[in-house]
């Protein structure tokens, strides 16, 4: 196994190759601190997501974990599945810090980074919570688009918010807003969204005024202000042939603007077979509309949640990033932040709509059980021991009476006896599969599997019980705690979450600063 420094590795993280800086801990351990430029992919998930972010397999890939081995571990797998170029950094992530280097709290830390940079060197306009709740208060026109995903709309919203997730708001624009002189305003939970969705709107050229809501929906319940919750996002409204022309037709302004880089089908075609390039084909419409139909080698990844969370789609730095749509105006404003982060854009000159693959995205498949729901209280009479290898939260709210929690990053302290006849049950059918792998590997053959819940549990004759403290806080590195209850109620973690990203800046190196650079460019003509 080959090992590098923190030192050695840090300069290789910007030199220009291509490179995976991956975080193998579980996501509460990556949340409470990593470096800058890594992404998490985690040991209990990994074969599940390794091939989607880490498509080439002759990328370079350093791995680092706690100094537990778990890296090892997973350097073990990479090698099985034909990388060929894979180290483990030597020491873990203790070895970054004991370098001087910086980690960093929280996730998709890049992305909330960038966010801040936008507004403080382009200074988007914003608005307080205070004024637009009297803006609202006194009955004056005004626009507020939700730019997160539609689940989170759903958890809770402003009075009157409508879901648009930001990559949609410059295409369904024209919809939205029936006038040029109405406010727009445009929010998040935080703070991130908030500025991006307004930014592009800002540099699309819209003549409305528009402003970020400072603090997004956690500024609105500072102020003392309710949210709405449970709330049902309204279909996305769709376009005419002739706004669906314009939204081309505007596509080409910010094409040429900002000297964005577009891709013909023939060439993609080329990258993606080319063993030694790391290249990602990404769908950045909705997900209805991806099911519908769109080409066979695109993943999803809607552009709002995209420039949210690039990490979770894209662990490869310096890779060829490909972005597909109907009419290019969602890819356009997409690779405008995308390439502002550093990263390497392509627009694909092609309609998405006219794929010839439909239905959800197709996920890596894991085993499906070995054993009937029905005969698990047959196998515990018998003396199995039942361990449960769902997500440790999900475990202390319920879990069968007896069952032991597992995670596979910390199999090796369960001490099970090795004759033992063990069934692996579970919320989770991919967690379950990494748990029974590494008993395979451990030695153990009298296993057996089968995914649950608690109404499937209870419905076959099952006890439940619920450990709200087990597992403990510590052992459920699987959960980041960190302002975890942010938009429940706990106010205080509102605050320090908002003050973590305004943070964010002043813990750059100058590496790291060094790669994030907000777009500038002439505007492109009023919609």
């Amino acid at each position: 196994m080959k090992h590098i420094s923190a030192t050695a590795l840090k300069p290789k993280l910007t030199d220009g190759g291509e490179i995976a800086f991956v975080d193998v801990r579980e996501h509460g351990q990556y949340g409470e601190g990593h470096p800058f430029f890594s992404v998490n992919i985690p040991y209990s998930l990994f074969e599940t997501r390794v091939e989607a972010l880490l498509p080439c397999r002759s990328v370079r890939c350093v791995l680092f974990d706690d100094g537990d081995g778990i890296a090892e571990k997973a350097a073990d797998l990479l090698e099985a599945l034909d990388y060929t170029d894979v180290q483990v950094l030597e020491g873990g992530v203790a070895s970054w810090v004991a370098a001087g280097f910086t980690l960093f709290k929280g996730v998709n830390v890049p992305s909330k980074t960038f966010g801040e940079l936008v507004e403080h060197e382009l200074g988007t306009p914003s608005i307080s919570a205070e004024d637009l709740k009297s803006l609202l208060d006194r009955g004056e026109p005004v626009t507020i688009l939700d730019g997160r995903s539609p689940r989170e709309f759903g958890k809770m919203s402003l009075p009157g918010a409508r879901s648009c997730p930001n990559a949609e708001l410059a295409y369904r624009l024209r919809r939205l807003v029936s006038d040029s002189a109405t406010p727009v305003v445009v929010n998040c939970a935080g703070r991130t969204r908030s500025i991006i969705g307004a930014q592009t709107l800002q540099e699309f050229g819209i003549p409305n005024p528009v402003y970020a809501l400072r603090n997004g929906t956690q500024g609105w319940m500072l102020a003392g202000f309710e949210l709405e919750r449970g709330a049902t996002a309204q279909a996305l409204p769709a376009l005419s042939a002739a706004e669906l022309a314009e939204t081309r037709r505007q596509a080409d302004r910010l094409i040429q603007d900002f000297n964005l880089a577009t891709i013909d089908e023939e060439t993609l075609q080329t990258w993606l077979a080319d063993s030694e390039r790391t290249t990602y084909l990404l769908d950045v419409r909705t997900r209805e509309e991806y099911e519908v139909a769109h080409l066979p080698a695109a993943r999803l990844a809607p552009g709002g949640q995209l420039v949210q969370a690039t990490d979770e789609k894209v662990a490869v730095r310096g890779a060829r990033i490909v972005l597909c749509d109907d009419t290019g105006l969602r890819a356009a404003t997409t690779a405008l932040w995308l390439t502002g982060m550093g990263h390497r854009v392509w627009i694909l000159d092609r309609d998405a709509s006219k794929g010839s693959a439909s239905g959800p995205e197709r996920l890596h498949e894991v085993a499906q059980d070995t054993l009937a729901l029905a005969d698990l209280g047959v196998a515990l009479a018998g003396g199995a021991v039942l361990l449960d290898a769902s997500r440790g939260l999900d475990y202390r709210e319920a879990h069968v009476e007896g069952a032991r929690w597992v995670t596979r990053a910390r199999l090796d302290r369960l001490d099970l006896p090795r004759e033992a006849d063990i069934v692996v049950t579970g919320r989770s059918r991919a967690l379950i599969a990494g748990v029974m792998k590494d008993l395979r590997a451990m030695g153990h053959r009298r296993l057996a599997s089968v995914e649950g819940t608690p109404d499937s549990w209870q419905a076959a004759g099952l006890s439940l019980a619920g450990t709200p403290d087990s597992p403990s806080q510590e052992e459920c590195i699987d959960h980041l705690f960190f302002v975890h209850d942010r938009h429940d109620g706990n106010f205080e973690a509102s605050r320090r979450y908002l003050a973590w990203e305004l943070g964010l800046l002043d813990q750059l190196d100058p590496q790291e600063r060094a790669v994030l650079s907000p777009p500038r460019a002439k505007r492109v003509e009023a919609v």
